[in-house]
């Protein structure tokens, strides 16, 4: 190791910092975080340091730098941007033997202050040595994505039992069994969650059971996995992969997604194939209030989101029947998240008011729709599930009203490195999706909104692998022109 890590206790403690621009003021709140009384030498100060100085732990003084600032100090940091200063008040820091750091002079520190992923009680520092600090900033980021937002306050739950645990399991291995069960249970699922109440009802039965080792309560998190790339799986999705013992998914997730469970969690596909039965919508509920009633946590990953066309609505009933716990994790829309990754605004001051979401699967939910209503001018058709569909999407909008000539857009695969982009007009749908074979999964977007955006994706790091636009408004032609794009590996 470069250097020993260690977590300091400055709360109350003196600490110095010499300079009084934007980075002092960083450091400075760091300090008072950590609870430090902290001093300021400085001759001036910027607005930010200024605005600090209202605390009653911290005292400026308006001078250069004198050796004699030291006295009393446990902790310096020199962040004056004036190499002769750093280096002076460093010496006489290490004279002192005080630990100093000067920012950004990596020779002039006797102590690196990290990336640092605060869940207070819960702390992660990340260090490069000085070497790479941009590079620590990035695996903090990641750590940030992995670790839940109310880790912290799980923490300092399981503190306060932490001496009655002592006390009721005297043996070391007993009291790590008793914490796993706690860490990997419906306890730390509902702290997590905000339920800091029932999170303690939990702990408290099993203090009640000898050795923690009562049969787990099971959950289901009923998780939208997002349009299909996975870094817009949301962290309460993340986590929920991650923690589950069984992981439930459709058939269209992505193994990109699915890479990210717990690598021991048992993989259940019951993805639904068009015009196949194998698994109906009866059979994925029971098998979830079977795994949850034996007591397994499961997440029940859909593609998009769980309650936008997933059917998450009857597999929450389901559960709730069964009084069995379940939690809803949101997820980014498949009308959403293709429509950004392929530039197309849903709604538009000068083109679309309005969006409407629907689905085109089956006879009878095409059938039962208000054609009408969907006809109309100035609002954006998302129609999910639809391409079996798309002659009579086609036909029963244009005998409505709708013009033939309403721009479109399908996106096959949307926000995946195998994403494509067909345009071109309500009255080309159908030839426009039999020329280009388009296969599910795909989404079409009708509104005068799919005419924007053609030639770059909203970003741009991850446009289309392919964009392919109808010749001639309102003409019966399919010929595409295509305008390749790459997405870096």
């Amino acid at each position: 190791m470069d250097y020993f890590p260690a977590f300091l206790d400055l709360d109350g403690k003196s600490c110095l910092v010499v300079g009084g621009g934007e980075v002092a003021a960083r450091k400075i709140r760091l300090l008072l975080a950590a609870g430090a009384r902290v001093t300021v030498v400085a001759p001036e100060t910027g607005e930010s340091v200024a605005a600090l100085l209202g605390d009653g732990r911290i005292v400026h003084v308006g001078r250069v730098y004198a050796d004699e600032d030291l006295d009393g100090q446990w902790l310096v940091v020199s962040a004056t941007g004036n190499p002769t200063v750093d280096a002076r008040v460093f010496a006489d820091a290490t004279a002192r033997r005080i630990f100093c750091n000067a920012v950004d002079r990596q020779e002039n520190c006797s102590y690196i202050t990290p990336a640092i992923v605060d869940r207070s009680p819960v702390l992660v520092a990340v260090s490069s040595a000085g070497s790479a600090p941009v590079l620590a900033r990035r695996i903090r980021a990641q750590i940030e994505a992995a670790l839940p937002a109310r880790l912290g306050e799980l923490a300092a739950l399981a503190g306060r039992y932490r001496r009655r645990v002592l006390d009721r399991f005297p043996g070391l291995s007993r009291r790590i069994r008793f914490w796993e069960k706690v860490f990997d249970g419906p306890a730390a699922d509902n702290a997590l969650a905000g339920e800091l109440g029932q999170a303690a009802r939990e702990i408290e039965a099993l203090l009640v059971d000898g050795d923690g080792d009562g049969k787990g309560k099971g959950v289901a998190w009923l998780t939208g996995g997002g349009p299909g790339d996975p870094d817009l799986l949301t962290l309460k999705a993340l986590n929920a992969l991650q923690s589950a013992d069984v992981i439930v998914h459709d058939r269209l997730v992505s193994a990109e997604v699915l890479a990210l469970a717990r690598r021991d969690a048992e993989l259940v596909s019951v993805g639904k194939t068009p015009g196949c039965r194998t698994n109906s919508q009866d059979s994925i509920n029971e098998l979830l209030v079977r795994l949850v009633g034996s007591g397994k946590r499961v997440c029940r990953l859909k593609g998009g989101d769980p309650f936008v066309f997933g059917r998450g609505g009857e597999e929450a009933e389901a559960l709730e029947a069964a009084g069995l716990d379940y939690r809803v994790i949101p997820g980014i829309t498949a009308a959403a998240g293709c429509a950004a990754y392929a530039g197309i605004p849903l709604t538009h001051r000068d083109a679309a008011q309005s969006v409407v979401f629907l689905t085109a699967h089956g006879k009878d939910s095409i059938d039962s729709l208000d054609w009408p209503s969907l006809a109309r001018d100035r609002q954006t058709l998302a129609v999910y599930m639809g391409v079996r569909r798309f002659p009579d999407l086609m036909d029963k909008l244009i005998r409505h009203g709708r013009p033939a000539d309403t721009p479109i857009a399908i996106i096959e695969r949307g926000t995946t490195r195998k994403q494509r982009v067909l345009r071109g007009t309500l009255g080309q749908l159908t030839l426009l999706a039999v020329a280009h074979n388009v296969a599910a999964p795909a989404i079409l977007f009708i509104g005068e909104v799919a005419a924007r955006g053609a030639v770059q994706s909203a970003t741009p790091a991850e446009r289309p692998a392919a964009l392919l636009t109808g010749r001639g408004a309102g003409s019966s032609g399919v010929e595409a022109r295509v305008r390749s794009t790459s997405i870096p590996a």
